[in-house]
């Protein structure tokens, strides 16, 4: 079961990182032209979210079951010093949290919104903000903190 929620969750994080991704460019163009915020706009918006809440929810499931994770928490005075083990311990899981907070924050905000411009400025801000958090803390095969593969296999 680990090893599947792990190529789920890995696979998964490329909706968020594309859904974010298209969502702020609506939003910077809408915002820069002038654009009224369209059903399909609200649509993207409201399915970013729910993406990055997904995410999230798989995200909990696996630390939970996560034998770093166990390790972690039964060795917290020697695991906090050894870098992966803190990484997907407490930093991952903490900024990710962050991150999808900034995502439903905005996305409440500019649905309260009243001028399809504000709507725009919000989703661009919020969501950026929570794409560079996401963008830092998930473990590129490039990183030289902590790398993992673009895509894991389920096995």
């Amino acid at each position: 079961m680990y090893l599947i929620l792990l190529a789920i969750h890995s696979l998964f994080r490329w909706l968020v990182v594309i859904s974010l991704l298209y969502a702020i460019y609506r939003a910077y163009k809408g915002w820069y032209l002038g654009n009224s915020f369209s059903k399909q706009d609200n649509f993207i918006r409201h399915t970013t979210a729910t993406i990055a809440h997904v995410q999230f929810i798989l995200g909990i499931w696996l630390y939970f079951i996560s034998p770093v994770v166990n390790y972690f928490l039964h060795n917290f005075k020697d695991a906090v010093h050894l870098r992966e083990i803190r990484f997907f311990g407490m930093e991952h899981s903490l900024m990710m949290f962050t991150a999808v907070v900034f995502i439903t924050i905005g996305s409440a905000k500019a649905k309260r919104k009243l001028t399809d411009k504000e709507k725009f400025e919000t989703i661009l801000i919020w969501f950026s903000v929570a794409l560079f958090i996401i963008l830092l803390n998930i473990p590129w095969k490039f990183s030289p903190l902590i790398s993992r593969p673009y895509f894991r296999t389920f096995n």
